[in-house]
């Protein structure tokens, strides 16, 4: 299973990935704005999800909302 960002460059286990656009988080009134530097990213079962820690939360993001460092 090839996981890609939104330019389709190809994610790995451990990657940085940098958010593209401000993103509202599901069930809160916090927002994850765009240029935020999620590191060590972890790939999940799902190709157009990953798992990442912002701000000491750990979320899954979708990867059309990403791009590769």
């Amino acid at each position: 299973m090839d996981v890609k960002d939104s330019n389709g460059t190809l994610l790995n286990e451990g990657d940085s990935v940098t958010v593209i656009k401000d993103l509202k988080v599901k069930g809160s009134s916090s927002v994850i704005k765009r240029g935020t530097v999620v590191k060590n990213i972890r790939l999940t079962g799902d190709a157009k999800e990953i798992e990442g820690k912002v701000e000491k939360t750990v979320m899954v993001l979708k990867t059309e909302f990403l791009k590769k460092q």
